[in-house]
């Protein structure tokens, strides 16, 4: 005999647990299926242990500047000590998100789950049905690897935060985000590390400026960077893996990581069996409130290729729960998306970019300026903070903000609130600066450094 829930949420990522706990709040009967860890990718095995190992990776950086403030330091780094007090800060944080399931009543059922049809669904490992008014997909994506001969000697951002030890070097593979953020922190905790993009530059579709400064300042902190090229093969030799390269070269590496994109974690999950229909990407299909194919399916976060970020698959997740359990129907806004790369330096942007731009603004102006970061002038460091600002012409609206440096991530959340309200460049002139800041930059730019004329840079 089946039990019966008002909502079934597949996957207790950032997306489904916002969803289920909400949904709970709002009177539904929720349960909610995890066979793995509750907390999903961003939490267990992305952002969060992440953003730890990034900070580990930048104390290379402070100890570089530190004499030249009067410092004398002496500092040895512990590999198993930083992946030690990660494990501890991330079950602390699964617990949490547990308890913020079960505080309002949702049931958390460990198992795979898989679709039966509309409004079934399976649990393998337990052999029973749960019947369900409405069906949430959630179940995130995983790496992709290509399909090369000894693939099975590389690794992935999900093995990388369990390495037993570091390598004394490394070859990624990749040139987006998860590429750059995990070359810096190999980089900064003493790996060499090489970067292979098959690519020209890193970071497609990232505004130019943004993609020649953050190349620049890997650069300066030792990541080399190979373009236009892929790997043929893997090859283990003694303690090393030796790659062999799309142009018939080979090298040894310490350890070569796969950051190639990621896939939906649709496979064997049944959405044949219930008329899920895919997209051409192969993932789950939805419209604009998160609905599947079929009525009483829905599906949010990486599962369906929208956009691949944690907040966004939270708001999506809140987004359904209103609109089904709250009566107000909810969509989620994607036109104007704030994103972060932490990379050192870090990268910070939201809006057009500048070729964008010009696709429907014919006249731009263009301010962009560079400088040594305050943290730098008293030492040799020469990197330098790019900040870049895109409006429509006269002082119009702002169209992109493009930040290279430090805490650009944090400028760039802020910038997202006037930005959202429809900020013109006048709007950002009316502004008082905060001196000294790297942020003050934004609101004192005076005179563009270019403009466009019917899309002619003049």
């Amino acid at each position: 005999m089946s039990q019966t829930y008002d909502l079934v949420v597949i996957g207790a990522g950032s997306g489904g647990v916002r969803a289920a706990r909400i949904a709970a709040n709002l009177g539904a009967k929720v349960a909610i299926i995890e066979e793995y860890r509750v907390g999903g990718t961003c939490v267990i095995r992305g952002c969060v242990p992440k953003k730890l190992f990034v900070y580990a990776s930048r104390f290379t950086d402070m100890f570089s500047v530190a004499e030249s403030f009067g410092w004398q330091v002496d500092a040895k780094f512990d590999w198993p000590t930083l992946v030690a007090n990660k494990d501890k800060e991330i079950a602390r944080l699964e617990a949490a998100y547990v308890a913020g399931l079960e505080k309002p009543g949702v049931e958390i059922i460990r198992d795979r789950g898989v679709l039966v049809d509309a409004n079934t669904v399976r649990l393998v490992n337990e052999g029973r049905d749960l019947s369900a008014k409405y069906i949430l997909i959630a179940t995130g994506g995983h790496p992709y690897v290509p399909d090369i001969p000894g693939k099975e000697h590389g690794i992935t951002s999900n093995e990388a935060f369990h390495l037993k030890r570091l390598p004394h070097s490394i070859l990624i593979e990749g040139g987006g985000y998860i590429a750059v953020e995990f070359a810096t922190i190999f980089a900064g905790l003493g790996v060499q590390t090489t970067i292979n993009y098959r690519g020209n530059q890193i970071l497609r579709g990232f505004d130019a400026d943004v993609r020649t400064s953050l190349e620049a300042g890997l650069e300066a902190r030792g990541i080399k960077l190979i373009y236009e090229t892929t790997i043929r093969s893997l090859k283990r030799h003694d303690n090393d893996v030796v790659v062999e390269f799309s142009d018939g070269t080979t090298a040894p590496y310490g350890a070569v990581m796969f950051a190639t994109g990621r896939r939906a974690n649709i496979h064997g999950l049944g959405l044949d069996k219930a008329g899920v229909a895919m997209t051409p990407d192969n993932f789950i299909s939805v419209d604009s409130f998160s609905k599947t194919s079929v009525d009483s399916i829905y599906a949010v976060g990486d599962v369906t290729g929208r956009a691949a970020l944690t907040p966004v698959a939270i708001r999506e997740g809140q987004a359904f729960a209103e609109t089904i359990f709250g009566g107000n129907p909810t969509s989620v806004d994607l036109s104007l998306l704030p994103t972060a790369v932490f990379a050192e330096p870090e990268v910070g942007v939201i809006g057009l970019t500048e070729e964008e731009a010009l696709t429907g603004h014919p006249d731009l102006e263009v301010y962009v300026t560079r400088f040594r970061p305050m943290m730098n002038t008293l030492s040799t460091r020469s990197e330098r903070v790019m900040m870049k600002l895109i409006t429509a012409a006269n002082g119009g609206k702002v169209l992109g903000v493009h930040i290279v440096g430090p805490s650009a991530a944090e400028m760039i959340q802020l910038v997202a609130i006037p930005m959202a309200m429809g900020a013109t460049k006048a709007d950002f002139d009316r502004a008082i600066a905060v001196h000294p800041t790297a942020a003050e930059e934004l609101v004192t730019f005076k005179a563009p450094t270019y403009r466009y004329k019917d899309c002619v840079k003049v």
